[in-house]
């Protein structure tokens, strides 16, 4: 079983920078793709970035391609969200997920069978 642990979500400013860090245990988190979704209110959930297992690949949605970066660190078992120039319409619930049976995770929820419980991000104007 792994569960996952998000932390870094607050209340920010338009412009500003904030990083996340979503930490795992149980399992071998270097052979999880693992990557980062968000829930607005009243929207579904949708895709933000995903990472391989070793880093070497990296995918980000259109709306956060240039903005934010995702990476991970194997020694500490922590995926992390660096988020630069936010935006309100960033403000959602940030979850980072697992997924053991594949290098690089989908861009699909239902692809991820592991999940953290989410973390508030609210940016304001």
């Amino acid at each position: 079983q792994v569960t996952l642990v998000e932390s870094g979500g607050r209340l920010a400013q338009a412009g500003e920078s904030l990083s996340l860090s979503c930490v795992a245990s149980g399992g071998t988190f270097s052979a999880y793709a693992m990557g980062w979704f968000r829930q607005a209110p009243g929207k579904e959930r949708e895709f933000v970035a995903n990472i391989s297992w070793k880093g070497g690949a990296i995918y980000y949605s259109a709306s956060v391609k240039g903005r934010f970066t995702i990476s991970r660190d194997n020694t500490k078992n922590t995926v992390y969200l660096q988020m630069n120039s936010l935006k309100p319409e960033d403000t959602a619930v940030y979850y980072c997920a697992a997924d053991p049976h594949h290098e690089i995770g989908g861009q699909r929820d239902a692809q991820y069978p592991y999940w953290g419980q989410g973390t508030q991000v609210t940016v304001s104007s």
